[in-house]
């Protein structure tokens, strides 16, 4: 199964974020940057999923790593989870993409990852992996 990249410089948050996608299933890599999510983006093979803070310090922000993401993998899911960017979505984020606002409960992260991936999972049979 392909990975859901999750992207979040909150270490805590990062392995909680983790822990929960494991606990249901799911194949995970993790990035603590923007920076560091863009050179995984670029050298995997396959994506299934993108969870992103949207905050991420330096360097590229979840805005950017989810366009970046969306180029390479167009129908991939994209989650965005954040505590101060809500109001930048519709502006900011990429299409078909959903946002949580921090604090969210596991069952919200989950019912929101799942359902965008059933909404992409059609569309990234038929596109197939990406050919550089």
């Amino acid at each position: 199964m392909s990975p859901i990249l999750v992207v979040e410089d909150d270490a805590l948050i990062r392995m909680a974020l983790v822990a929960t996608l494991k606990g249901g299933g799911y194949t995970v890599a993790e990035c603590n940057s923007g920076a560091a999510a863009m050179i995984l983006i670029d050298e995997s093979a396959e994506l299934q999923g993108l969870i992103s803070d949207i905050n991420l310090g330096d360097g590229p922000d979840g805005w950017a790593v989810a366009h970046h993401a969306r180029q390479r993998y167009p129908a991939l899911a994209v989650l965005y989870v954040s505590g101060e960017s809500v109001a930048s979505w519709t502006a900011e984020g990429v299409p078909n993409s959903l946002i949580l606002q921090k604090p969210y409960a596991e069952a919200q992260l989950m019912t929101a990852i799942a359902s965008l991936l059933i909404e992409a999972a059609p569309q990234q049979a038929q596109d197939g992996p990406p050919t550089d």
